[in-house]
């Protein structure tokens, strides 16, 4: 198997490869046919990503900053670097950004995006049911869990946006409107890498990783789920606002993430959001769209 996942960038309008970090590795544990044994003490249990995360926040792995910025080619230009520069790698990985790197649109009536992503939209859930064009399907119940159950109906015929930060991403996310959190809860799970090549080949990573979830009242957009869903070498998921009764406004941090690929998942109620039309089109034909935190990819109605 030797294809590489691809993305539409918004920006250059064109369809471009993604660089993957330990792409060998990923392949090896996801396609040899040796994956069966590996599986299992990388993805089924946290140990591997918590150590990960254990050595990524020493010191010494500041040494790892420079080589990932060149491989990847991330934009440090933006970035807010501390007058001492970086404790480890997990504080690069979970930077922030300069003042005004990711502008709000001026339209209150535009939906945006959580985080930088490469993204996918879903207009409609008949049953709540998410069917993707590549990978398994799953249920609004499904990412909801147990604890979620009372919720689930609301998004019937609703709508869902999938975005998927790689490490080369800014790796904090944020609320795309004003509003309110009603509730806030934890679901244990495993650690599968949220990466194509896994997604291709049946994992639910979504719905059977380790995630947290939001239901939020929002000023435009009615009750949203929000769901940061954690992946391997993803060592922990730090929420903001994660009380009932909190209040945050558009644009305001979410949280963030330590290393590893992540996601952030949202669940719409029907007829409350509208999608752009080049968005549309990628999904329908199971192409990510790669997009910047705050930007617009549709309207609330």
């Amino acid at each position: 198997m030797n294809e590489t996942p691809q993305y539409y960038n918004r920006a250059t309008g064109k369809l471009e490869q993604e660089t993957v970090l330990g792409d060998k590795w990923l392949r090896l544990a996801y396609c040899s046919p040796i994956r069966g044994l590996l599986q299992w003490p990388l993805f089924a249990k946290s140990c591997a990503s918590r150590l990960m995360g254990w050595s990524l926040n020493r010191r010494s792995s500041v040494k790892r900053i420079d080589p990932t910025v060149k491989q990847l080619g991330i934009d440090m230009d933006e970035a807010l670097i501390p007058a001492g520069g970086f404790l480890s790698f997990n504080d690069f990985f979970s930077r922030e950004l300069k003042p005004g790197a990711r502008p709000l649109p001026e339209d209150t009536q535009a939906l945006i995006t959580p985080a930088d992503c490469r993204l996918t939209v879903y207009p409609e859930l008949v049953a709540g049911m998410v069917v993707p064009v590549k990978g398994a399907n799953y249920t609004i119940g499904e990412l909801l869990g147990i604890q979620g159950n009372r919720y689930a109906r609301k998004f019937d015929g609703g709508s869902l946006i999938v975005c998927r930060l790689c490490p080369a991403d800014y790796h904090r996310y944020h609320f795309i409107d004003d509003g309110i959190v009603e509730d806030y809860w934890v679901l244990p799970g495993k650690y599968h890498s949220v990466n194509p090549i896994a997604l291709t080949r049946g994992y639910k990573a979504f719905t059977e990783n380790f995630r947290t979830t939001r239901i939020l009242n929002l000023a435009h957009g009615g009750t949203v789920a929000m769901f940061a869903v954690g992946a391997f070498g993803v060592a922990s998921i730090h929420d903001f606002a994660d009380e009932p009764g909190m209040e945050f406004h558009r644009g305001n941090q979410a949280g963030f993430f330590q290393f590893g690929g992540s996601t952030v998942i949202l669940a719409f109620e029907p007829n409350k959001c509208q999608f752009d039309p080049d968005l549309l089109e990628h999904s329908k034909q199971g192409i990510e769209t790669l997009v910047k935190a705050n930007s617009k990819i549709g309207n609330w109605i």
